[in-house]
């Protein structure tokens, strides 16, 4: 099994849903979202700040199949990158 946890900064939690939903993930009731051989749980977390400069935090905790968890991190990672960030 392998994991990848991250505080993904400069991506709201609502696109990272949609991110995690367009790999083909449905949400249970506890709000983890579960696609085959694997599974997300997003948390938002308290703003980064450094001086006046806030930017908005989200845990992202991916567990799976060591195969499936370094797929769909290739497929999630170029999503990621933010200018400025």
């Amino acid at each position: 099994m392998a994991t990848i946890d991250r505080e993904l900064r400069a991506v709201p939690l609502w696109l990272l849903r949609q991110y995690i939903t367009e790999l083909g993930a449905h949400a249970d009731a506890a709000g983890v979202r579960h696609g085959p051989d694997w599974q997300v749980r997003l948390t938002q977390m308290e703003d980064f700040q450094i001086g006046s400069l806030r930017v908005g935090q989200v845990r992202f905790e991916l567990h799976g199949t060591d195969a499936v968890v370094a797929a769909a991190w290739q497929q999630l990672e170029p999503k990621l990158m933010r200018s400025g960030g």
